[in-house]
């Protein structure tokens, strides 16, 4: 039997049959393993040992909260087999500290994903080390260049923040909107904050694919749609979900990356593709572990959990 300890948001958001943490934990749960979780807050430092107030889980299908703790106890990150990172995204200042305190049981400890690899891989910018499978793309908070990349692109291009998630602050420029340099300025906030721009894609109405990888090989995937008027296709802004094939291309983007991911230690990863092109890398807490199991009717978390076990 593993000890398995979540880092993660309060079990309070916890939405019983959506959330990948949830899955994961009740499969390390129904495997044997015993199950804890902790909030970021709760990992400290003292004498040159990582400690961390964890609590005991317990799960009850269909009630309200279907997430239960027990006491808190103060215990040693190292004591643990795995640690899993799922404190949703942004990454911001704490999430950074976490990785940096996590440094602590390097070598001790399984944490997934990899603290220094967290910090190597934003989300957006890490696709740029694959960008033969890439948008086309400008990086940069330059308002002059942006304004050039869109009109050489045809009018049109989608703009992201470099930090955000979920969906948050991504919309079509278009050089014949009136409001086309206030949204760039506020997107870079005056030319002081990178973003980034890419070629709008014109399938994306038919939806991005969230492939999950596990050790850099494809456990499924997912296509979610956008609803009418909307180009995001996240699950919470109504995207629908829909059963996925991998195609070949899909498969020659995962075999290019496997080993930069390897390296990188980022074992459990989502990739989001449209129209066979890059658009992200999830590694901070990548979802859809659920919603993928139903389409294809297949415990995908299970399969996480029996993947770690044998590695043990």
């Amino acid at each position: 039997m593993a000890r398995h300890l979540f880092i993660m948001d309060p079990v309070s958001t916890v939405v019983e049959d959506q959330d990948t943490s949830f899955a994961l934990m009740l499969a390390a749960k129904r495997a044997g393993h015993s199950v804890e979780h902790a909030l970021v807050q709760g990992v400290s430092w003292s004498a040159g040992e990582l400690t961390v107030q964890a609590h005991d889980v317990d799960i009850a299908l269909g009630s309200t909260p279907p997430v239960r703790l027990g006491s808190g106890t103060q215990r040693a990150v190292a004591t643990y087999d795995v640690v899993w990172i799922r404190k949703d995204p942004p990454f911001d200042d704490s999430y950074l500290w976490l990785t940096l305190l996590l440094e602590h049981v390097r070598g001790q400890v399984e944490v997934l994903n990899d603290p220094r690899g967290l910090r190597e891989a934003n989300e957006k910018l890490y696709t740029l080390h694959f960008r033969e499978f890439m948008p086309q793309s400008l990086v940069t908070a330059d308002l002059s260049l942006i304004g050039d990349f869109v009109a050489d692109r045809g009018g049109k291009a989608v703009l992201k923040p470099v930090d955000g998630h979920g969906g948050e602050g991504v919309f079509v420029l278009q050089s014949a909107d009136p409001n086309f340099t206030p949204l760039v300025e506020s997107a870079t906030r005056l030319g002081s904050r990178v973003v980034m721009v890419q070629e709008f894609l014109p399938n994306v109405r038919l939806g991005d694919k969230r492939i999950l990888l596990m050790d850099g090989e494809i456990l499924g995937g997912l296509v979610r749609v956008p609803p009418n008027g909307e180009i995001r296709s996240n699950i919470h802004v109504g995207g629908s979900v829909h059963r996925a094939e991998i195609t070949l291309r899909e498969r020659e983007i995962v075999e290019t990356m496997a080993p930069r991911l390897a390296e990188d230690g980022l074992r459990f990863v989502g990739l989001d593709v449209i129209d066979g092109m890059l658009s992200e890398v999830n590694v901070t807490s990548p979802t859809g572990i659920q919603q993928m199991s139903k389409l294809d009717g297949r415990d995908y978390a299970a399969d996480v959990i029996r993947m770690l076990s044998a590695q043990a």
